[in-house]
């Protein structure tokens, strides 16, 4: 089965994933989930303003690894990543501002 639009297929292995350099988000959830959907216009908007930051949205759930890998509970949970190091992390956000904060906080190309 297809994932949702807009997710990533096949999902990134772990180790792909820790050597993507430079400022990836990565975003974990579902097509279905509403706190996914709800938090996609203040990703979006936040994402506009990092256009050299690399979005990968992750459909995550029972036995998908790279959720598992990275102690995913709650969707959507994003994760900041530097040259595939966690930097910071957000669940369920609900403020543009705090996803701004962290995508800033990443700085730019390598």
């Amino acid at each position: 089965m297809n994932p949702p639009a807009g997710f990533v297929h096949p999902e990134p292995l772990r180790e792909q994933v820790d050597a993507l350099p430079g400022a990836t988000l990565l975003e974990f959830g579902t097509g279905w989930c509403g706190h996914c959907r709800a938090a996609q216009p203040r990703v979006a908007q936040a994402l506009a303003r990092h256009p050299a930051v690399r979005h990968l949205r992750v459909e995550d759930g029972p036995g998908r690894p790279l959720g598992r890998s990275f102690k995913v509970r709650l969707w959507p949970t994003l994760v900041f990543l530097r040259d595939g190091v966690e930097q910071a992390r957000l669940v369920r956000p609900t403020d543009t501002a705090a996803i701004e904060q962290a995508l800033s906080a990443l700085g730019g190309p390598p």
